[in-house]
């Protein structure tokens, strides 16, 4: 189960406190909202992150809130079935578009990072030629930007 670190709350305490947040999409400027379980960072080098990587999606500007809320619902629910693989999830507030991400443990566990996208997938209800990126942490903190691309050039952003 996902507890609220900061807190140190259970899934009801936590809606509590979220329902008093701002809405990612009612952020202006350059914003990021982490969520993490209890004891790990949203940074690259720690102990849980670093041989894993993140799923990475970029929307068009006013998905964010309801693509944020959704993720979140379906990390508290465990819908992703891949046991204690979840780190977090971060919604990154741009400019021009934002951008979900979700960290998980393991980067060359293929059966798992592939379970994460598809569900990813449908608890966000994207179409199929949806563009997604995975990203290792290691290539990350070796400045390597090796990514896998799946999908066609319309993504998110056209919806």
């Amino acid at each position: 189960m996902l507890s609220c670190a900061v807190i140190g709350c259970q899934v009801e305490q936590f809606w509590k406190f979220y329902s008093h947040l701002v809405r990612p999409g009612d952020l202006t400027g350059h914003s990021d909202f982490h969520l993490f379980k209890e004891g790990i960072k949203p940074m690259w080098e720690d102990e849980a992150n670093k041989n894993g990587g993140k799923w990475i999606i970029r929307l068009r500007k006013g998905l964010a809130s309801r693509f944020w809320e959704n993720i979140i619902l379906a990390m508290l629910g465990e819908q992703f079935m891949v046991g204690e693989e979840i780190c977090g999830v971060v919604v990154s507030i741009r400019f021009q578009e934002d951008i979900l991400s979700i960290w998980n443990k393991t980067a060359s566990d293929q059966v798992t990072t592939s379970r994460i996208r598809d569900t990813l997938r449908r608890v966000l209800n994207l179409p199929p030629n949806t563009i997604m990126e995975y990203k290792t942490h290691n290539d990350m903190l070796s400045g390597c930007y090796i990514c896998i691309i799946l999908g066609a050039e319309q993504n998110v952003r056209g919806r």
